[in-house]
């Protein structure tokens, strides 16, 4: 009984002590690692995974998946960059940006639910076809010379009492969810949905409806991540958010999710995401080659996904 308790809480808290031990044994391997600077710069770099995992976290708890993000990102922050270009104030381009992001989101749960597509195919299709959008809209090329615009320039550079304002937004949308999920009506429909749609149905839950608001707010999330990336870099390129979508996934799998839904925790996300940016901000420090990097993620994934499928 023990030793059955002990494995429980290995599986329960295993994603935890594995950052732990992560952050512990790259702090020992090197000093450059532990400091004040770089472990911001750490939380700043995974603000933008963080947020579009947490879109993916809630799609994926239905029983979903969503290959567009990394798609409606950069489709979104050319929208934002197109409009400050030709003449719109800043703040309302963001606004414009996150609304298309929602309705891009939109496009997406739509196929799900009203064409009947495998979650899969549907934002494999929508990924196709942003990507290919947001060329069309730039080009080809990057749109810079945004101008000066504080809201602008602070949702991705700024920082407030020495945390930068990508962290403040990471911490301010994972109160959100984790109220949402823990606390509301709509969080236990969204898991009710995942663990067995059939049944939510039964019960009166339009689980139709559900999917469109858990991909809209995917859209949304992806949407705010390219607005502190253009606000970062100074400029929209239509080659961002390439891969974003894996790393999100990625994020949620090491934060316990389970892949076919209906199980899972916004806190294990959280981790899941720490847990990437670990390792990249590690293994650069160290001198690791990114072929390397991506051999141990894609390692650190399978096992993952392996204690998911155990439990």
């Amino acid at each position: 009984m023990k030793n059955k308790n002990i494995i429980q809480y290995l599986q329960d808290y295993g994603s935890f002590i594995a950052l732990i031990f992560l952050v512990v044994v790259i702090s020992i391997i090197s000093p450059d690692f532990r400091t004040v600077n770089n472990f911001l710069s750490l939380l700043r770099q995974s603000a933008i995974n963080g947020l579009i995992a947490f879109g993916m976290t809630c799609i994926i708890l239905t029983g979903g998946i969503d290959l567009s993000v990394g798609s409606v990102l950069a489709l979104t922050s050319i929208i934002c960059a197109h409009t400050i270009k030709i003449g719109l104030p800043a703040p309302l381009s963001m606004l414009i940006a996150l609304i298309f992001g929602i309705i891009l989101g939109t496009i997406s749960g739509l196929m799900v639910t009203k064409s009947r597509l495998q979650p899969f195919i549907a934002t494999l299709i929508t990924m196709t076809g942003y990507r290919g959008l947001t060329m069309i809209l730039s080009g080809g090329r990057p749109i810079s010379r945004l101008g000066d615009n504080f809201l602008l320039n602070q949702i991705g550079k700024g920082s407030l009492i020495g945390i930068p304002i990508p962290v403040w937004i990471l911490i301010i949308f994972f109160a959100i969810f984790l109220f949402v999920l823990k606390k509301t009506v709509l969080g236990r429909q969204i898991y009710a949905t995942g663990s067995n749609s059939k049944a939510a149905e039964l019960a009166g839950i339009n689980t139709n409806n559900i999917k469109l608001i858990v991909y809209a707010v995917s859209g949304f999330m992806a949407s705010l991540s390219g607005l502190i990336l253009v606000s970062r870099l100074g400029s929209a390129q239509p080659t961002l958010g390439s891969g974003y979508e894996l790393d999100a996934i990625a994020a949620v799998a090491l934060g316990g999710t389970s892949m076919t839904g209906g199980r899972g925790k916004i806190t294990g996300t959280l981790i899941g995401i720490l847990i990437i940016a670990v390792l990249n901000n590690g293994l650069n420090i160290i001198g690791v080659s990114s072929y390397y990097q991506d051999v141990v993620k894609a390692l650190v994934i399978f096992l993952a996904v392996i204690s998911d499928r155990n439990r």
